[in-house]
């Protein structure tokens, strides 16, 4: 007896429609067929075991499954519990005429369990979007998949109540969750507060820029000056998330098997924060199974890289495209995917080895020559393309046990909320463009005139420092940035002269 049942492939962060055609026949064999891997050909064990545990007899008979299309990879072992399924429905052990309303997906465990998958968000909109009535899957993924408004969800623990339900002896409870009430609840949630550091204004100005724009950061200081704490408070200035962010958010880290126990939605922006001996495969993304970077990961918000130079040349060197374009193309032989990359970079770094060149009270220890070949470790194509450089000098004591109230980040974000909001405004008719950093050369020569002034003072800045193009550019648009923060429709000379001074590593002899 022929039987279908239907699946899920996720590629990249979408999925594809998966039937699973299963026949009994006459004979005494098994084949799986439909490009499966490794994982999804051991299913047969596992199979075998859960429907004899439940009280089911293997069906002695000859077992053909075709997984179509059969051009796209199967992975994983997300596939058990419609292979399962079909193979009981063609032994005719169970009903099956409700059977092609819904999408199963789950791992089985040897006595029927459901062990909880990746990628269930994409697994839910795309089910809705073939027009399946619902989705069947493991109890822990029913939340995250409930977000999907017109599907019914159903999460189960044991394939003995999915047998039950498709034989009409049993309900399957539905999950829902309010998504408008889950985002307000969870949002503008946070343990760290700008309120903590004390002093360093300059930097918190030029963070409240970046935060308001969008634009990448590096810091460069001694140890112990404050960078770190600067930087982990970052995401609490950024606007919080869209209802639309938050999906696309939630959707990579469904992929990549990151979202928590129990949760629906991702409410915060991310902070990812890998450790310096990361791969570029970690990095960016890819590997033998595709999975997102840690690029992909903090979309929507932000990675830190803490101790830049620390980190392998060519780690930090694929870095430079999706940088400038926001996206992440991993191309293999067999397969091409894209996950987005639309993520604030925040790095920081030593100025020397011992960490205390330029210090104001403690003398560098390294020699001559050794403190520029330390920041040449950073090349000057990745420094190019972020947009703002900043030095952290040591906090004074009486700056650090000074008791007066130190502005919080619910004040700060406020201001980036207001400059957020005129970019809103002006980038309505450019639905791919959110804030100033992302602005191409076209907007820019829209959005940022400079007057006959503020052209003479960049002339001479590029003749002095010594700045590319692209340094140019990034110069225009935060001064545009800087702009939006002080409510002025114009860029005016000391916009531009702010902008300018927030290029410290393209001054020629900065490291002696």
């Amino acid at each position: 007896m022929l039987v279908k049942t239907f699946g899920s492939a996720v590629y990249g962060i979408d999925a594809t429609k998966v039937t699973v055609e299963v026949n009994v026949s006459k004979g005494v064999n098994f084949r799986l067929v439909g490009l499966p891997d490794n994982a999804v050909k051991e299913s047969q064990q596992r199979i075998e075991s859960a429907i004899r545990i439940n009280g089911f007899k293997w069906p002695g008979k000859k077992i053909i499954i075709n997984m179509a299309p059969a051009d796209v990879r199967k992975e994983g072992s997300a596939y058990d519990l419609p292979l399962a399924i079909g193979i009981l429905a063609a032994a005719e052990y169970i009903g099956h005429k409700d059977m092609e309303e819904y999408v199963m997906m789950g791992e089985l465990s040897l006595d029927g369990g459901l062990q909880p998958i990746k990628g269930v968000l994409p697994i839910a909109i795309q089910a809705k979007e073939d027009g399946f009535k619902g989705l069947i899957l493991p109890e822990r993924n029913a939340r995250e998949a409930a977000v999907v408004n017109d599907l019914k969800v159903h999460g189960v623990r044991n394939i003995s109540e999915v047998i039950e339900f498709l034989n009409g002896k049993k309900e399957l409870e539905q999950t829902t969750v309010d998504l408008k009430e889950e985002f307000l609840a969870n949002a503008n949630r946070y343990d760290l507060d700008f309120a903590d550091v004390k002093g360093q204004e300059s930097v918190k100005r030029a963070l409240e820029i970046a935060a308001a724009g969008g634009h990448h950061v590096i810091m460069i200081g001694p140890p112990g000056a404050g960078k770190t704490m600067l930087a982990k408070r970052l995401h609490t200035i950024i606007p919080p998330l869209t209802l639309r962010e938050a999906l696309e958010t939630t959707k990579i880290h469904s992929v990549a098997g990151k979202i928590e126990k129990n949760n629906s939605l991702m409410t915060g922006r991310p902070f990812r924060s890998p450790h310096h001996t990361i791969s570029d495969v970690a990095l960016v993304g890819g590997g033998a199974f595709p999975q997102p970077g840690e690029i992909s990961l903090a979309h929507n918000g932000v990675l830190f890289l803490d101790e830049l130079p620390e980190f392998k040349r060519n780690v930090l060197e694929v870095m430079r495209q999706p940088l400038e374009d926001r996206l992440i193309t991993i191309s293999r032989a067999k397969f091409t995917v894209e996950y987005p990359a639309s993520f604030m970079l925040i790095a920081s770094m030593n100025p020397c080895p011992c960490g205390y060149y330029n210090h104001p009270d403690r003398q560098c220890m390294c020699s001559p020559g050794v403190v520029q070949k330390y920041l040449n470790k950073v090349s000057g194509p990745l420094l190019d393309r972020i947009d703002i450089h900043i030095e952290v000098v040591p906090v004074p004591f009486d700056k650090l046990s000074d008791k007066t109230p130190v502005e919080s980040s619910e004040v700060v974000r406020e201001r980036v909320i207001k400059a957020r909001n005129i970019q809103e405004k002006r980038f309505t008719d450019d639905p791919d463009v959110y804030c100033n950093a992302q602005m191409n050369t076209k907007l820019q020569r829209k959005h940022c005139y400079v007057d006959q002034p503020g052209k003479e003072m960049l002339k001479t800045a590029m003749d002095r420092i010594g700045l590319s193009a692209r340094a140019y550019d990034r110069i225009l648009k935060v001064s545009r940035t800087i702009a939006d923060l002080e409510q002025s429709e114009n860029i005016q000379p000391n916009h531009l002269a702010e902008a300018i001074q927030y290029r410290n590593l393209d001054r020629e002899g900065w490291a002696g």
